[in-house]
């Protein structure tokens, strides 16, 4: 049986992400098929770019953390949900953004710089990194990484891959976004002390 440090999972990152790469078995393979998708996904990023966006606009639980000035984002900000409309300059910021997300999980390396990326996706919808305004709930990234993944699921079944490399593009996605699910997670939960 494997020994892990258990309270150093929550101060060490790199420690934790090898741990939780080693648990969900995610490796080159996977890297591989995420990486070999890049060509066929790329063209529909700003697809999946808007249905989420159309979806986030659907509920003022979400759309109303896009009222406050966004980390980065200079230009002028709405003062309410109703005046937040989907062309606002401050929606096209944010969807460039989640853009250059979607591009970086295809085609960046998966090295320590991707590491420290991913971790801050979840730190800069917390007061903690950003916009000290900027204060999202646990469970409305759970639900976007829900919809996330399964518009991830959606766009890989349409590619029209043969059975293996679908079958191994969507346990490599499915793997990706549980393991940015705990980066973002580990921003909400405070440290617990472990038992000896």
């Amino acid at each position: 049986m494997k020994q892990i440090d258990e309270a150093r999972l929550e101060s060490d990152l790199a420690y934790r992400f090898s741990y939780l790469l080693e648990f969900v078995g995610f490796g080159g393979d996977d890297i591989e098929a995420i990486h070999g998708a890049a060509g066929a996904l790329a063209p529909l990023v700003p697809s999946l770019v808007d249905a989420v966006y159309d979806k986030l606009h659907g509920y003022d639980a979400t759309w109303r953390h896009f009222v406050p000035r966004q980390f980065g984002y200079e230009g002028d900000v709405p003062t309410s949900v109703e005046e937040l409309s989907m062309d606002h300059e401050q929606i096209q910021f944010r969807k460039q953004h989640l853009a250059r997300y979607l591009e970086a999980l295809v085609t960046k390396p998966y090295d320590e710089k991707m590491l420290m990326y991913l971790d801050m996706v979840g730190k800069i919808h917390t007061p903690a990194a950003g916009s000290k305004a900027l204060d999202v709930p646990l469970v409305q990234m759970n639900a976007l990484m829900g919809f996330v993944s399964d518009a991830f699921i959606a766009t890989i079944m349409g590619l029209g891959l043969d059975r293996e490399t679908e079958v191994k593009t969507l346990r490599a996605f499915n793997k990706l976004l549980w393991l940015q699910n705990d980066l973002i997670n580990k921003h909400y939960v405070p440290v617990r002390e472990t038992v000896a």
